[in-house]
């Protein structure tokens, strides 16, 4: 077999790996069950209700994005608020913050967020 043929057969053989790899991730994706971060996926729109180093601040919209297993990342379109990952557990009928300082409560599609106890924020889906 000649230096051409192999590398191109290794090459070929590399693309392969990818797309079997590539689809096995989406399969793997789409048998996922769905969590607590999938529940509260998406964007809300509301306010700043209280700042510590500030004043209220209306029309702030917030994206929550799934991260990982019950752990969603929270942006915003407001410089004040920081990006922060909230682990999410279940409490009754609400989806809460499991840990850490920044309080979390997502309930009937209200959600309430405040930002490392400093910065807090109320809106809805």
């Amino acid at each position: 077999m000649s230096r051409h043929t192999f590398a191109r057969r290794r090459l070929m053989a590399v693309a392969l790996a990818a797309c079997a790899a590539t689809a096995w991730a989406t399969a793997a994706d789409a048998a996922r069950k769905p969590d607590l971060a999938d529940a509260v996926a998406g964007s809300y729109h509301g306010d700043v209700i209280s700042d510590s180093q500030g004043s209220s601040r209306a029309d702030v919209t917030l994206t929550l994005t799934r991260v990982g297993p019950n752990t969603v990342s929270i942006s915003s379109d407001y410089d004040r608020l920081p990006v922060i990952s909230v682990r999410l557990e279940r409490a009754m009928s609400q989806i809460v913050n499991r840990d850490g300082d920044s309080p979390f409560s997502f309930d009937a599609g209200k959600l309430d967020v405040s930002f490392h106890n400093e910065v807090s924020w109320s809106g809805h889906r």
